[in-house]
């Protein structure tokens, strides 16, 4: 018999296959979930990164869209037995940066600013690190990165200022001096994977230990690097990794001196160093809703929340910061 695309089994073969992971979706939005969940309305699909800013109890939270937001979190939040679902407030929308996302973000206490990570993210044609007041959101520079196929993701900052973004498309990283001028790349061949389909998506998530040096993933490869900033020369060293692999890690969160958040497929990963980031052991994970994928880490009143780039729902967007409990 004829194999046709237009037959009544081929169609009601199709619907079944396509159903099953709409049935999976429905079925993980229903269930209660296990841990606790900030949930919060928003106009957009997609939120890349979420960082709790402690001083005003609020999550900010960054636009792939373009902008910067903040869900307001009140200090009788949780009291009732059924929490109101938040809501997202916009702070940023820039329109010297249309059609370009933000993506990761870090709070610069010292300094009261915010900064963000700008990215063209399909054209890869522009690149830019931009600073916002945390109380006026005045913007207080912007930096072009690069002139070349870039893709900035992910930003930290240091004791002195200076901030460190990730290229995640040309596996480097820029340095910005706190005054928003740029100051140098590192770059280092441990970056580039030795498969080519490896370094689609490479230098992503990266945070500053106050030991004075970054702490870096490679999406792709799993690979986590160690990069002193006291040295002129940046010297970068391959973190032994055990326990468990870090492939498809996305963004960071320092827990401890000792402890990090890795956030990505799954859900969470809990490392531990004993020996000053020479060595790691992934320690325990956590299993949140994979199909809203886990892309950033925060920790609010010491409890590690996992922003969740997909929002679901319409025209209102849900979006969910979910607690990660961490088991073995």
């Amino acid at each position: 018999m004829a194999f046709s695309l237009c037959s009544t089994k081929t169609l009601l073969l199709l619907f079944l296959i396509s159903a099953i992971p709409v049935a999976f979706i429905i079925s993980s939005e229903l269930a209660k979930p296990p841990t606790h969940v900030y949930h919060y309305h928003s106009s957009g699909f997609f939120r890349e990164c979420a960082k709790w800013d402690d001083l005003n109890r609020r999550f900010l939270v960054s636009f792939m869209e373009g902008g910067i937001g903040e869900i307001a979190v009140p200090e009788d939040h949780g009291s009732s037995s059924e929490e109101a679902v938040l809501k997202e407030v916009t702070l940023v929308k820039d329109p010297a940066l249309a059609g370009n996302s933000s993506l990761g973000i870090v709070v610069d206490r010292p300094r009261n600013r915010l900064l963000v990570a700008i990215s063209d993210i399909l054209g890869n044609k522009y690149n830019a690190l931009a600073a916002y007041d945390l109380s006026t959101w005045d913007r207080l520079f912007l930096t072009t990165l690069d002139n070349e196929k870039a893709f900035a993701d992910d930003v930290a900052v240091d004791a002195e200022g200076n901030a460190y973004v990730t290229d995640a498309k040309s596996n480097k990283i820029w340095k910005v001096g706190a005054d928003g001028k740029f100051v140098s790349f590192i770059r280092n061949p441990l970056f580039i994977a030795k498969e080519w389909y490896k370094n689609l998506i490479g230098l992503n998530g990266i945070v500053y230990h106050p030991d004075g040096f970054l702490i870096v993933i490679h999406t792709f490869n799993g690979m986590l690097y160690k990069i002193d900033v006291t040295k002129e020369d940046h010297e970068v060293k391959l973190i032994k990794v055990a326990g468990g692999s870090l492939a498809f890690g996305d963004g960071l969160e320092l827990l401890s001196p000792t402890k990090l958040v890795v956030a990505g497929n799954p859900s969470g990963r809990l490392l531990e160093s004993l020996d000053g980031w020479e060595t790691v052991s992934v320690v325990a994970k956590f299993k949140g809703p994979a199909h809203r994928l886990a892309t950033a880490a925060t920790v609010k009143d010491g409890r590690v929340y996992l922003n969740h780039m997909l929002g679901m729902g319409y025209p209102k967007k849900q979006h969910a910061l979910v607690e990660a409990v961490f088991s073995i």
